[in-house]
């Protein structure tokens, strides 16, 4: 006798007579709304990309500025550690606008809408945009900290506000791969920032102006764009309880007809939202059942940030050049950074839905650990071995890849996979702000670790990388091809709570839970 196939709550699936979901197919259309949609979304992964980069190559250009605009108001030239301090804000405020924009995220996507939030947060973009490309002739150093405080708030709303909404807007086939183009925005981003940061380009002493004011370009493209694509239908249906608005978005999306699967599966979810309170950030902390879950996730932005790839992304320049490159080469050498994230990211989008989120994220953490290692070894001999110079250069090129095979793109994509709609928005927010924090302090501290630890700047990100990769490889679970209530519905029945004031049973949750290949 065959089996019949269950969703969640243990309730029978009908199926069509290819084996799917009724009123589905097993292949499905992938519609020019659809594409339009991604493409207009992943333009805010391409601004945070961009604005990530950008800062690299015009170093030398910007702390010239800074003198030139304290002469030009009549007062002293900064010694090198008031330049080093102000380059460290000047980088490193990004940083902290994107943790106000990530702990706002979830609300900002809540209270105006995916699609509205995203033609909002266009505004905060582009004026931060204008104040970084006329701060030149102002002579106002100001503007530059200033506009980058914005953008940052700017891509830190966009890295809640994405993940969101391509996870809405995708079905669970295709989830992934839609996820690994948030990180393909990010990746095209960094590479284009790096090639216009060129010195026969715009990172030059007339260019840099221009090179930090681009940033309105990506905001430009989503608001001549999103108001042609549809809002995410679990919001139109979950949030605004707009049931028609939501089957026309879907059809539109799926370029079908019968969205009547679709239309179930929310509405399915909703109504086990329903049978808890609506979880806000401090009830998040406090929910049991939600705890596993909770810290999965920071762990996950935590092991994406301190692996230390933001210190390649910010600080690479001078990494190769301690490396032995002059300035020019290591800028040329910087632009291989972007385009090995640009590879592997590509290469990463079909394996997204094959091989899997925990295989992909872990494989690429080892990996990291591995030439994290090997960069230090051969930045600490290079001197005993001449050709350990080209090693580590190449080490660190390898060290990208695995970033960009996993680690780049999975704790975006995953965090929304693991809560329902209730929940997601909070988990959300609360995962954007500690990967920004962490971004900040990684981004702030490095040159310092760069002064105090030398060739051995990395040792600290490959302590942390092994931690990382032996907690993940215990609680991390497999959410491929798994729908929002099937991944939320296994963590609540996962957990036990014990009366009488005792803790809860994580440890069977995770022995239950936990899949036995990595």
């Amino acid at each position: 006798m065959d089996e019949k196939k269950v969703n969640g709550n243990g309730r029978p699936i009908a199926e069509n007579s290819e084996g799917g979901l009724p009123g589905t197919k097993t292949t499905r259309r992938i519609t020019l709304r659809l594409i339009m949609a991604t493409f207009s979304a992943v333009m805010g992964s391409l601004q945070f990309g961009y604005n990530t980069g950008v800062i690299n190559a015009p170093k030398q250009v910007i702390k010239q500025f800074l003198n030139e605009s304290a002469i030009s108001r009549g007062q002293e030239m900064f010694d090198e550690d008031g330049l080093t301090l102000y380059w460290s804000i000047i980088v490193s405020i990004f940083a902290i606008g994107g943790m106000i924009g990530g702990l706002l995220g979830g609300w900002w996507a809540d209270f105006f809408g995916r699609k509205n939030g995203f033609l909002l947060n266009c505004v905060i973009g582009l004026g931060a945009g204008i104040l970084m490309l006329t701060s030149r002739y102002a002579d106002s150093y100001e503007m530059i900290i200033i506009g980058r405080l914005l953008i940052g708030i700017n891509c830190g709303l966009y890295t809640g506000l994405t993940p969101i909404y391509l996870s809405e807007i995708a079905q669970a086939n295709i989830r992934g791969a839609l996820g690994t183009l948030n990180q393909l925005g990010v990746t095209v981003g960094i590479l284009g920032s790096q090639i216009v940061g060129f010195p026969e380009v715009l990172g030059s002493e007339s260019g840099w102006h221009i090179l930090l004011g681009l940033a309105i370009i990506p905001c430009a493209v989503q608001v001549l764009t999103m108001p042609f694509c549809p809002d995410s239908p679990r919001y139109l249906l979950i949030t605004k309880r707009r049931e028609e608005a939501a089957t026309k978005a879907l059809r539109a999306l799926r370029g079908e007809a019968d969205v009547t699967a679709d239309l179930d599966e929310i509405k399915n979810e909703d109504k086990a939202q329903h049978q808890e309170a609506k979880v806000s950030i401090v009830g998040l902390f406090k929910a049991s059942n939600l705890r596993w879950p909770l810290l999965i996730s920071i762990v996950m932005h935590l092991s994406q940030q301190f692996s230390g790839i933001v210190a390649v992304f910010y600080y690479s320049v001078g990494l190769f050049e301690s490396a032995g490159l002059s300035s020019s080469t290591a800028s040329y050498a910087t632009s291989g950074v972007g385009a090995v994230m640009v590879v592997m990211t590509f290469i990463t989008i079909p394996l997204m839905d094959r091989v899997g989120r925990r295989t992909l994220h872990l494989s690429g953490l080892a990996s990291m650990f591995i030439f994290s290692l090997l960069i230090t070894i051969t930045l600490a001999l290079r001197h005993k071995v001449a050709w350990f110079n080209i090693a580590s250069i190449v080490m660190s090129l390898l060290y990208v890849a695995s970033f960009a095979l996993g680690p780049g793109s999975i704790p975006w994509l995953i965090v929304a996979e693991l809560f329902s709609q209730g929940p997601r928005t909070a988990a959300i927010s609360v995962s954007v702000l500690v990967n920004w924090v962490a971004n900040f302090a990684v981004g702030f501290l490095y040159q310092y670790m760069q002064l105090g630890l030398g060739d051995y700047s990395f040792l600290p990100f490959t302590g942390l990388l092994f931690l990382f990769v032996a907690f993940l490889y215990k609680t991390l679970p497999e959410t491929m091809n798994k729908s929002f209530e099937e991944i939320s519905s296994s963590f609540k029945s996962g957990n036990k709570n014990v009366q009488n004031g005792k803790t809860t049973n994580d440890v069977d949750f995770v022995a239950k839970y936990t899949p036995t290949q990595p």
